[in-house]
C-alpha cells in the first residue's frame, strides 16, 4: 500500500547527490515549494527534485528510487492542466527542463530526434530554415516542453486539420520503473507488432519516462489567410461552426471567444478584438495559394450567413501575429477580471454547441461565477475558465462542484471529460462516467506490464487507488482541510 506521505531516508539523497552533484539535487523546504504546482489549482510537494542531462541519469534516478521504494514523478515545464506533474503523494520529482535539445534534424524524411525538455515552439523556430514546423501547438507552447505533450497527448488550436500529439510521434526512448532503457517504434509509420508508442503517448507519466522523442515535420505552407468573424451571440458563433464544418471545409484553425474572454483580452493585449462582441471565431486557412483564397472565401459566405455581422481579415504576418495573441494570451488575461481561474477541458459534438454553452451559462448563474470560455469549437473542445477568488472562504470547494457539473454536461450530450489536458488527479474520479469497471481494470494492467505499479506517477489517471485516497481536490488532508480558502 502506497502511503499518503513518504519519507525519504538521508541514504537515498546522498545517493543522488552522488550521481548528479549537490547542485542538481533539491530536497529542503524553500526549494521543494516552487515544484508543488502545475497549472492548475492542485497542490502536492515531493520531497526531493532532481535534473538530468542524460538518459543515463534519469536511468540512475528511476533505480535509486526504487531501491529505497519511493514514487516517482516525472515533470515538464509544469504549464500542465490537470495536475499531472504535481507529486501527489510526495517522492522524486524528475525534471527533464534541462534536457531540452535538438539531436538530429531528418530533412529529407521530415523528421526530428529531440530530447523531452525542448520546448513547443522552440522546435517549430529551429527547423523553420529548412522550411518545416512542428504542428501540435498548446496556447503554452511558448513554455511548455515536447516531453510533457507527449506525457498529456497535448492539443492546440491547429490540431483541427492536423491531429494531436500521437499523430506526429513516430518512436521514443523510455526509461522504465526497473531502470532499463527501450527504444518504442521507429522512423516509419505503421510498423508491425502493438502500438506501444501510441500507449505511451497520453499515458501521463504512469508507465515510464519518455527521454528521446523521434516526432514528424510538416512544410510550411504556401499561404495563409486569417480571418475574425464577430458575432452578437455564442449561439450564432456555435451555429457557425457547424456549419463550417458540415459545408466541407476543415480550417487549419476554428477558434472561440466570448465576451467575457474579449472583455479581458482587448483592454491587456489591444489585438483589435470589438469589446462589444457577443463571441467572435478566429479561422485560418492555409495551404496553396489558389485553395487558399477559395477556402477563405468559402468561410466568409458560410459565416455571414449564419450572423456573423462583420469579419476581418489580417492584413499581413503581423496583423496574423496580433489576432492569434489574443487566443494564445487569453488564458493569462483573465487575471484581468479575477485573481484566480479554473480552467476545464471538456469535448463535445459539434453540433451540440449551442445547447451546452447554454448550460455552461447556467451553471455560472447556480454557482455565482462569471465564466469565461475560450475554446478549440472546431472540434468541440470546451475551455470553460471559472473565475473566483481562493482567498474567501469556501470558493475553492464550489468552483470544483461548478467544475464537475460543467464535465457531467458534457458527458450527457455524447462527449468527453477531457481532449487535450489529461485525467491527472483533477478528473480521475470522473472516468466511470465514460469507461466501466472492466475498462478502467484493462488500462490499469498496462502499469503492471510495464513494471510501473503505483510508483510512476501516482494517484494520476484512475479513480482512487490504494493509498491514494487522501489526495483529493476537494479534501487536501495532506496540507490540511483550509489549504485552499
Amino acid at each position: 500500500m502506497l502511503p499518503p506521505f513518504v519519507s525519504i531516508p538521508p541514504e537515498a539523497i546522498r545517493d543522488l547527490e552522488r550521481v548528479f552533484g549537490a547542485g542538481r539535487v533539491l530536497h529542503t523546504p524553500e526549494d521543494l515549494i516552487v515544484f508543488e504546482y502545475d497549472g492548475t489549482i492542485e497542490k502536492g510537494q515531493p520531497q526531493v527534485v532532481v535534473f538530468p542531462d542524460t538518459t543515463e541519469e534519469v536511468a540512475a534516478a528511476v533505480k535509486i528510487a526504487r531501491r529505497y521504494d519511493l514514487p516517482i514523478v516525472p515533470r515538464g515545464a509544469g504549464t500542465g492542466l490537470s495536475g499531472g506533474a504535481v507529486a501527489a503523494v510526495g517522492g522524486v520529482l524528475i525534471a527533464m527542463t534541462r534536457m531540452n535539445r535538438l539531436l538530429d534534424l531528418d530533412t529529407a524524411n521530415r523528421t526530428a530526434l529531440v530530447q523531452p525538455g525542448l520546448v513547443n515552439l522552440e522546435l517549430s523556430r529551429l527547423v523553420a530554415p529548412h522550411g518545416l514546423y512542428y504542428a501540435p501547438d498548446p496556447s503554452s507552447q511558448r513554455a511548455c516542453t515536447i516531453g510533457g505533450n507527449v506525457a498529456e497527448n497535448a492539443g492546440g488550436p491547429h490540431c483541427l486539420a492536423y491531429g494531436v500529439t500521437t499523430n506526429h510521434v513516430l518512436g521514443l526512448e523510455v526509461v522504465l520503473a526497473g531502470g532499463e532503457v527501450v527504444w518504442l517504434g521507429g522512423g516509419v509509420r505503421d510498423l508491425p507488432g502493438y502500438d506501444l508508442t501510441g500507449v505511451v503517448v497520453g499515458s501521463e507519466g504512469t508507465l515510464c519516462i519518455a527521454t528521446k522523442v523521434l516526432v514528424r515535420l510538416l512544410r510550411l505552407p504556401e499561404a495563409t489567410r486569417t480571418l475574425l468573424a464577430i458575432f452578437d451571440s455564442v449561439d450564432d458563433a456555435s451555429n457557425a461552426v457547424s456549419a463550417i464544418i458540415g459545408a466541407g471545409l476543415v480550417p487549419a484553425a476554428l477558434e472561440m471567444l466570448d465576451a467575457v474572454t474579449i472583455r479581458a483580452v482587448e483592454p491587456a493585449l489591444h489585438v483589435g478584438y470589438p469589446e462589444d462582441a457577443g463571441a467572435v471565431l478566429l479561422i485560418e486557412v492555409e495551404g496553396l495559394t489558389e485553395a487558399t483564397e477559395e477556402d477563405a472565401a468559402k468561410a466568409r459566405s458560410i459565416v455571414r450567413e449564419a450572423g456573423a455581422r462583420e469579419v476581418r481579415e489580417a492584413s499581413d504576418a503581423a496583423d496574423r501575429e496580433r489576432l492569434w495573441a489574443g487566443r494564445k494570451g487569453a488564458i493569462s488575461a483573465l487575471g484581468q477580471l479575477a485573481p484566480n481561474y479554473y480552467i476545464l477541458d471538456g469535448v463535445v459534438p459539434r453540433t451540440k454547441l449551442p445547447e451546452v454553452m447554454q448550460e455552461v451559462m447556467r451553471v455560472s448563474e447556480a454557482y455565482g461565477f462569471p465564466i469565461a470560455n475560450v475554446f478549440h469549437a472546431g472540434d468541440g473542445n470546451l475551455h470553460p475558465c471559472i473565475l473566483f477568488d481562493e482567498r474567501r472562504p469556501g470558493e475553492t470547494a464550489r468552483v470544483l462542484d461548478a467544475g464537475e457539473a460543467i464535465m457531467r454536461v458534457c458527458v450527457d450530450v455524447g462527449g468527453s471529460i477531457t481532449g487535450e489536458h489529461g485525467v491527472g488527479l483533477e478528473k480521475r474520479d470522473f472516468m466511470p462516467w465514460i469507461f466501466t469497471p472492466a475498462d478502467i481494470e484493462t488500462m490499469q494492467r498496462l502499469k503492471t506490464a510495464f513494471g510501473a505499479g503505483e510508483r510512476f506517477n501516482p494517484c494520476k489517471a484512475f479513480p482512487t487507488t490504494k493509498g491514494c485516497g487522501e489526495v483529493h481536490s476537494k479534501l487536501v488532508t495532506a496540507f490540511g482541510p483550509d489549504a485552499y480558502v
